[in-house]
């Protein structure tokens, strides 16, 4: 009974605090119809949300990370990332499809992993977007995602520390408080 009512309790707090302070969506951007130009070039890692560890542990790794997007062919956009491991640097290339009936990038050999684009306002910032990574459950009886993560990218190497924190602040208030925050200590890769 007890548990019933505190469950109880619980529930209406989140519903009357999300009524006075709702969260914030980010807004979408559908790489099918956006200016695709103005989001080549030169991108900084700056943080990774998602609601469990498994979701962001890869980044735990690296010291820094930094990509490079170039669109090779129309609708095809390569993306080179240059990560600081140690004392170590890989280069790694990823090849997005964008169709013409779908907002999101289609991963070479990863059909079913969905990439959103976002714009920065999440983090208040103009020069930033936001990478959601999804994929399906791996079986039909489970009830979440096998992937569900939010990246944060910013044009500037030394993005404000105040930025990140929206962005945290805001993934929380959708339940993503795991994160990871590359601490950039080391010289970054060429």
């Amino acid at each position: 009974m007890w548990n019933k009512a505190l469950a109880f309790f619980c529930s209406l707090f989140n519903f009357l605090y999300q009524a006075i302070v709702p969260c914030t969506f980010p807004n979408l951007l559908p790489v099918n119809t956006v200016d695709r130009q103005q989001y080549l070039g030169r991108w900084y890692f700056k943080t990774a949300v998602s609601h469990r560890e498994a979701d962001v542990q890869r980044f735990r790794a690296l010291d820094n990370i930094w990509f490079n997007i170039e669109e090779t062919a129309k609708d095809t956009l390569v993306l080179t990332g240059h990560m600081r491991t140690g004392d170590d640097c890989v280069n790694q290339t990823w090849t997005y499809h964008i169709r013409p009936d779908r907002e999101d990038l289609e991963l070479k050999g990863k059909k079913e992993r969905r990439s959103l684009l976002w714009t920065g306002k999440w983090a208040n910032c103009a020069e930033c977007i936001v990478m959601q990574e999804i994929e399906p459950p791996l079986r039909e009886t489970d009830s979440e995602d096998s992937l569900s993560r939010h990246m944060l990218y910013g044009r500037q190497r030394d993005t404000a520390s105040e930025m990140v924190s929206m962005f945290l602040k805001n993934a929380a208030c959708h339940n993503m408080t795991v994160s990871v925050q590359p601490p950039q200590k080391k010289e970054f890769c060429p």
